[in-house]
């Protein structure tokens, strides 16, 4: 598992750390996020039926990003611990979005007092080698949002930076 880091703007909170690990399949990929801390003070979605949705991301959830070699094209997960999820494809830095072509999306979740653990099958087009980012947001249930990546540019929070894609799948 990969270590993930708070963004330095952040102040801490109930989640100590925050781990990811990822992997390319025949169909796509499968990645596993862990969030460890006091999880009677975060928010974490309630399950709900599997099924595309945006704005996942204003709420605690997980994302990949994923960047093939030669260009500049890149694709955005976000999974929520409900079970939705969203795929977009973007031609350039946050340059014309559209929802990504994806045959399915599985994601289990569970937590306990301590832990929550997100495990998710991707099956979509994703060409090898890629750079990877694996993120976090977590909101507490205070309101306060925080942002966990395998690094992070200087400035704000920015997950489609390719600084943040530390991770490359051959």
């Amino acid at each position: 598992m990969h270590s993930l880091i708070l963004h330095p703007d952040c102040a801490e909170g109930p989640i100590t750390a925050v781990s990811a690990d990822i992997e390319a399949t025949e169909s796509g990929c499968r990645a596993r996020f862990r969030f460890r801390g006091d999880m009677a003070k975060i928010k974490v979605p309630v399950h709900a039926p599997s099924e595309r949705m945006d704005n996942l991301w204003k709420t605690t959830c997980f994302e990949i990003f994923w960047q093939p070699h030669g260009g500049n094209y890149y694709r955005e997960f976000n999974l929520s611990p409900s079970s939705r999820w969203a795929c977009y494809d973007f031609d350039d830095f946050r340059e014309n979005s559209t929802d990504a072509p994806v045959h399915a999306i599985s994601i289990a979740s569970s937590h306990n007092d301590s832990e929550l653990v997100l495990e998710a099958s991707i099956a979509s087009e994703l060409p090898v080698p890629a750079d990877i980012a694996l993120n976090a947001i977590v909101e507490d249930k205070g309101g306060t949002i925080q942002f966990w990546a395998l690094a992070f540019e200087d400035g704000k929070p920015e997950f489609h930076s390719t600084v943040c894609r530390a991770i490359t799948l051959d």
